[in-house]
């Protein structure tokens, strides 16, 4: 199969729901995403890569159980493919491979 390429932010989103792998949904992923970026991130934009990483095969979706909570509304819970694994790790070879040859990497520089 050939490579389909992410852009950051559907990276970021897939392994988001790759770390919340069970429990990923919409606004589990907005807060996580918020929190471990510090993005201010609209649950839109979340759903839009969502769908967009669904139609490229790398995650799937399902229906989970109605909750009181959400007024008996099920929640669309996904979970990352095995093609959407492959991808992750694609990229992360590629991205140790490139700091790995940093001649000279960052230095904390402190002022």
């Amino acid at each position: 199969m050939k490579r389909t390429y992410l852009g950051e932010f559907e990276e970021i989103v897939l392994l988001t729901v790759a770390v919340n792998e069970g429990q990923a949904y919409g606004v589990v992923l907005m807060n996580e995403i918020t929190e471990q970026t510090g993005r201010d991130v609209r649950l839109n934009q979340v759903h839009s890569a969502l769908q967009r990483l669904e139609d490229k095969g790398m995650v799937k979706s399902t229906l989970g159980e109605p909750t009181a909570e959400r007024g008996g509304r099920r929640k669309r819970l996904f979970t990352v493919t095995a093609y959407g694994h492959r991808t992750l790790q694609e990229i992360q070879e590629v991205r140790v491979s490139f700091w790995s040859r940093l001649v000279n990497p960052f230095k904390l520089i402190v002022h």
